[in-house]
Formats: C-alpha cells, sequence, structure tokens
C-alpha cells in the first residue's frame, strides 16, 4: 500500500461502506468494484447528457454495468469478459435462462459432498457452467476462481461453505437482473479487441477494471485465470477513445507514471480490503474534475509541513507546474 501524503487543504475522504450499496449480482467476486457504485453515479451524471452505451471490457461481477442499469444511469450496458466460467454465467443470465439458474440455486442442498460433486462432473451446456462456477464462487475462499483456491474452512461462525450460500437472496439477484437482460448484452471476448473496435464510438463510455499485476503486483495473478494484460496498452488504447472513460487502478508507481507518460488525471479513492484494511486505489481519466474533495496525488516521497494557522494558502495552480513530486498533468483548463 502506497501512502499517500496530502496537504491540509485536501479533504481525504471515507472509504465508502459497502452495505449501504444495493448488493446486485449474484457473484462474490474478488476485486470488485461495489465500493465505487457511489463515485460511478457522480460520473455518471457528470455527463453532458444520458450515455447511450456503457462498455465494461473487464466485467467480472458486473455491479457497474447491473448499477448502471438498474438505475437508469445509462440506456444500455454490454459486459465483456475472457474467462469462460463468468462467462457461462453471464450468457445464462443474459441469454433467458436466468429463471434456470435460480430454480436450479434454490433446489440445491448445499453440503460439501454435493458441492464437490458439482464442481467434478463434466458440464457442457453454458447454464450447467454457470450453476457450476456459481457453487465454486460462493463456497470457495474469497470467491476465488482461479486454479489454487479451495473450499472455505471455517468461514462466518464456522459455517464454513454454508457461509455465503444465500439460495434465496442468489434466485433474487438472479431474477431481477432477468427483468433488465434486454438493456443488456455480453460477448465472451478479449477486452482490447472490443476497445479497438469501439475506439471512435462517441456514443459510449467505459468502464475498465483490469486485473491488478502492474508493476509486479501478484494480487492479480492470484485472484484471475487470465491476469497477464499489457498495462501500457491499456494505458495508450484508452488516451485513444473519443469517449469518455475511467480507468480504475492499484495506487502503484509503475501505475502513476503510465498515467503521467499518458496524460491521464490519477486520484485516489479510499477504499477496504477483503480484510477490512484501509487502502487507496486510482481513479485515472481524461478529466476528473466530476471527482469532489481530492485534488491530485502526490507520490509517496513529497513531504509537506503544516501550514501554520494565520499562514496564506498556497497557489495550487502555480505549484502544480513547479512542484516536481505532484503526479497530475493535466491541471490547465
Amino acid at each position: 500500500m502506497q501512502k499517500l501524503l496530502f496537504s491540509e487543504d485536501v479533504e481525504v475522504l471515507k472509504a465508502v461502506n459497502v452495505a449501504s450499496v444495493p448488493q446486485l449480482s449474484p457473484f462474490r467476486y474478488p476485486g470488485g468494484k461495489t465500493w465505487f457504485v457511489p463515485r460511478l453515479r457522480e460520473w455518471l451524471l457528470s455527463q453532458p447528457q444520458k450515455p447511450k452505451r456503457l462498455i465494461e471490457p473487464f466485467a467480472g461481477g458486473g455491479i457497474i454495468s447491473l448499477t448502471s442499469i438498474s438505475e437508469n444511469l445509462v440506456e444500455l450496458s454490454h459486459l465483456v469478459e475472457l474467462d469462460s466460467e463468468i462467462a457461462a454465467v453471464w450468457k445464462t443470465l443474459i441469454g433467458g435462462d436466468a429463471e434456470w439458474l435460480a430454480s436450479r440455486i434454490l433446489n440445491f442442498e448445499m453440503t460439501k459432498e454435493n458441492a464437490i460433486g458439482v464442481l467434478s462432473a463434466k458440464k457442457r451446456l453454458p447454464k450447467e457452467i454457470a450453476f457450476q462456477t456459481i457453487n465454486k464462487n460462493r463456497t470457495f475462499h474469497g470467491g476465488i476462481l482461479a486454479s489454487g483456491s479451495g473450499f472455505l474452512k471455517n468461514g462466518e461462525a464456522g459455517k464454513g461453505i454454508l457461509s455465503r450460500w444465500y439460495p434465496a437472496t442468489l434466485a433474487k439477484r438472479i431474477r431481477n437482473i432477468d427483468l433488465i437482460r434486454t438493456r443488456l448484452s455480453f460477448e465472451h471476448r478479449d477486452a482490447f479487441e472490443v476497445l479497438e473496435e469501439h475506439k471512435n464510438d462517441r456514443n459510449s463510455v467505459f468502464f475498465v477494471d483490469p486485473p491488478y499485476t502492474a508493476g509486479g503486483k501478484k494480487a492479480g495473478s492470484r485472484l484471475y485465470t487470465h491476469s497477464q494484460l499489457d498495462h501500457e496498452r491499456l494505458f495508450s488504447v484508452c488516451s485513444e477513445l473519443t469517449g469518455d472513460f475511467i480507468m480504475t487502478y492499484d495506487n502503484a508507481a509503475e501505475v502513476r507514471e503510465l498515467a503521467k507518460k499518458y496524460g491521464l488525471q490519477a486520484k485516489p479513492i479510499p477504499m477496504k480490503n477483503t480484510h477490512h484494511a484501509a487502502m487507496t486505489e486510482l481513479v485515472i481519466s481524461r478529466d476528473l474534475a466530476w471527482m469532489k474533495g481530492i485534488n491530485r496525488v502526490l507520490e509517496e516521497q513529497a513531504v509537506y509541513s503544516t501550514r501554520k494557522k494565520n499562514q496564506s494558502k498556497p497557489n495550487y495552480a502555480t505549484e502544480a507546474r513547479s512542484e516536481p513530486c505532484l503526479l497530475l498533468t493535466r491541471l490547465e483548463t
């Protein structure tokens, strides 16, 4: 975790309590963006007009698309995911088999033996793979689907694999997705291909949340099956998008340097990880003026003395052009 130092004039926001955000996804997704939902609303409502389409090239648990449609913040949402197990779930939910999946979950007796039986069975239909994937996601440690993960041992209050298995809740979320599926679309494809195809689409906005593997980070490689990513290429492609976009990234030195190289703004936002430890991630885009409360990202070595009570406030617009430790590049209006 990078330690950020802020001048006394910059408001440090509190991490969002995810319990206050509507839980719409059937996934318990590692690296999910439920905590970002309040900022998502601010971003989409700041657009000159309601976006025709939101494109989510690393869809994962899909909370961004589901929130955007459920709250009518965009007209349509297009989810893209390369992982075949996650893709099977979205194909099932959006393709018309949501009720089958909801009923299958409601009628399943969750025991470790039954779960092992489901996971060891050879599945061929997308809806069968979808049930298998939800089963694994809800019974494996941290919801991790990548190889190397395993069943919860103790879980909450010693419930083991039953800790995250809420059949009625899962069925309700799945049926709610079925109600909005005509405004959702899905592709089992590579994110770069889709971004390149829509590069000149000014009617779309993009929410880009890649695996966090920049700068040798290991979290993404442990959590996701497809974790290897050319991060510089992603920054290059996103910087050329005609439509507005947001990227979310871990607060790593390499990420900050890439933002600087491609003329993008980066701002920290507080969040809590799965162990409830406070940390920051970066929000990156061409223009983050809609983000109130935090003015810029500072390098970790930046040192600021506390301003005396009667001392005049510094001129940030001037400092941003002369202070070498500041990272934001587009402060000019």
